[in-house]
C-alpha cells in the first residue's frame, strides 16, 4: 500500500522518492489520480527523453494523495480526478488558485467481465436484479472521486438502494477495474478511460452526463520551481493533448 510505504519513509526521515545522485532541481514529483497512470507514464517517457529531468510519479485515489500532500509528502504537481480534492489543498494554502487549471474530462461507465457480458438499460425502468445478483465494485463512495460520481449517478437513475446491498468499495478506480477484470465483481463503475485499457472487461452502459457532477481533472502546482513549472506547462501542451486523447480523456484546456 502506498500509504504504508510513505509512513515508513517518514519514520526513517527519508523522502519516499529520494535519490542520492539526483538534485532537487533535477527531478519533478507528480502525484496523480490512479486513472491517469497510463497517460502520465507515457508523457513522463516523452518528457524525460527530451529533457535532463527525472519525473517521479505516485498514483492512488485523489483523496489518499491529497491527504499525503497535506502531511508533507514531496509532491511538486498534483492532478486530482475531481475539483473537490484540489479545493481541499487550496483551502489548506498548499495550492494557489493561480496555479491550478481544469485540465481533463472523462465519462462514467458500467463494466462487466468480458467473459460474462450482459445488457443494461441505463434508466429507472430497468431492474438489473432480474438478470443477475452479483456484486458491484467502485471506489470508496465517501472519498474516492469515481465512487462519489458513481453514487450520484446510481441515485439519479434509481439504482443506488439495490446496488448498496452488494457494493464493494475500493481505494481507487484501478482496484475496482481489477476486481471486475478478475471476475470477483460482476459489475464495476469506473471511468471510460480505465475500461479502455483492460482487455478483460467490456462496457455495458454509459451514465448520462446529467446524472452526476461533471468529471473534471484539475492540475495544480504544489511546489513551484523552474522544473515543476516546465513540466506543468508541458502537461498542458498540444503534445500532451494528443496523448491524453489517445487514452480517451477529453481535454478541457
Amino acid at each position: 500500500m502506498i500509504q504504508q510505504k510513505y509512513r515508513y519513509a517518514l519514520a526513517l526521515g527519508v523522502g519516499l522518492f529520494s535519490h542520492t545522485h539526483v538534485s532537487a532541481m533535477d527531478k519533478v514529483t507528480v502525484y496523480a489520480a490512479a486513472s491517469l497512470t497510463n497517460a502520465i507514464n507515457e508523457l513522463d517517457m516523452i518528457y524525460e527523453q527530451k529533457n535532463k529531468v527525472q519525473i517521479k510519479t505516485s498514483y492512488a485515489g485523489s483523496s489518499t494523495l491529497a491527504k499525503q500532500i497535506e502531511a508533507g509528502a514531496p509532491a511538486d504537481i498534483f492532478i486530482s480526478a475531481d475539483v473537490q480534492w484540489m479545493d481541499y489543498l487550496q483551502k489548506k494554502q498548499l495550492v494557489s488558485a493561480n496555479d491550478r487549471v481544469n485540465l481533463l474530462g472523462n465519462r462514467l461507465v458500467v463494466i462487466v467481465p468480458k467473459a460474462r457480458p450482459i445488457k443494461l438499460k441505463m434508466d429507472k425502468s430497468f431492474d438489473f436484479t432480474r438478470i443477475v445478483q452479483g456484486k458491484w465494485c467502485t471506489g470508496d463512495t465517501k472519498s474516492v472521486p469515481v465512487g462519489k460520481y458513481a453514487k450520484q449517478a446510481l441515485n439519479s437513475i434509481g439504482w443506488w438502494d439495490k446496488v448498496l446491498t452488494r457494493l464493494v468499495e475500493t481505494e481507487d478506480v484501478r482496484a475496482a477495474l481489477n476486481f471486475v477484470a478478475r471476475g470477483e465483481c460482476q459489475f464495476g463503475v469506473v471511468y471510460a478511460t480505465d475500461a479502455a485499457i483492460s482487455k478483460n472487461v467490456v462496457i455495458v452502459g454509459t451514465f448520462p452526463e446529467n446524472t452526476h457532477q461533471a468529471i473534471i481533472y484539475p492540475i495544480g502546482l504544489v511546489n513551484k520551481n523552474t522544473e515543476s513549472m516546465k513540466f506543468y506547462k508541458f502537461l498542458q501542451s498540444s503534445q500532451a493533448t494528443k496523448v491524453f486523447k489517445k487514452y480517451g480523456f477529453s481535454v478541457l484546456k
